[in-house]
């Protein structure tokens, strides 16, 4: 095989997969309420499976019950009315793991990142059904389009363009051609959104930014993998990996819109 075919050999097995989990994305955001909310739970606690399985080690299958209990903490969370006790819930999951979780290397370390990354997931999954519920399908399809051209457009000029990296130590593959492509691109969508929908350039600055929490998403898997060291996260999608190797981004872009909402609903000066 040539080189510039092996440098393209996963681009088939991607588009196909990405048009597929595209179209099961799309459907569920489009049907809203219990069916994002099956979509985005049920991903989330299969994400925290497979970090569970990349700590745990040979002990990961007795602790396949901690993604169960993730997922339906998510779950329970979005249909709960009384704000005050979201959080615990969505807390719980990476406290039980942490004293519960086992792994063989360096077994403190395995269990900070299960209890912070899990706390990641579970937050970054109440976001996008927050956001759906809240904000309607518009907004929704605005997040997905900024991470999907932030990966895409990061992705082929890193490929054609190449150049210095960006994190080598973590994330060799990663460049800053392919970096500065996706903040473009985001800045393009949210253009597009700030002319059809509305929110003038402040859109625009929201994309670039939800774009860079985006990659740094995907640098945070990408130093958890490494710690590991394994190359993909499962390998339950072709040409991508795992769920978490897909969705890495996005849990970045998700966990920045919940914190800036926050700050938006409880500036500084009311909260001291």
């Amino acid at each position: 095989m040539s080189a510039a075919a092996s440098k393209w050999g996963d681009l088939g097995p991607r588009v196909l997969s990405a048009i597929i989990m595209l179209a099961i994305g799309v459907a569920a955001v489009w049907a809203g309420g219990l069916w994002i909310h099956l979509l985005v739970s049920t991903a989330c606690g299969m994400m925290v499976w497979e970090l569970t399985r990349m700590l745990a080690g040979t002990d990961g299958q007795k602790s396949l019950w901690l993604p169960l209990v993730s997922g339906a903490a998510l779950f329970v969370a979005s249909y709960t009315p009384i704000d005050t006790i979201i959080l615990p819930l969505l807390l719980a999951p990476s406290l039980v793991g942490f004293s519960q979780l086992k792994s063989a290397n360096r077994p403190f370390a395995g269990r900070r990142i299960f209890m912070f990354y899990t706390a990641v997931i579970l937050i970054a999954g109440f976001s996008l059904i927050a956001l759906r519920d809240d904000f309607g399908i518009i907004w929704m399809l605005w997040l997905l389009l900024v991470v999907i051209v932030t990966d895409v457009a990061g992705y082929f000029a890193g490929k054609m363009l190449g150049g210095p990296k960006f994190w080598p130590r973590v994330s060799p593959k990663k460049t800053w051609s392919g970096t500065a492509a996706g903040w473009v691109g985001a800045a393009v969508v949210g253009m597009i959104f700030a002319q059809t929908v509305g929110g003038g350039g402040m859109v625009v600055l929201i994309s670039v930014a939800v774009a860079l929490a985006s990659q740094l998403g995907d640098i945070a898997e990408s130093a958890i993998k490494r710690h590991v060291g394994v190359k993909d996260s499962s390998n339950l999608i072709p040409g991508h990996g795992g769920l978490l190797d897909r969705f890495d981004g996005m849990l970045g872009a998700a966990l920045l819109l919940i914190i800036v909402e926050f700050f938006v609903a409880f500036p500084p000066n009311t909260l001291g």
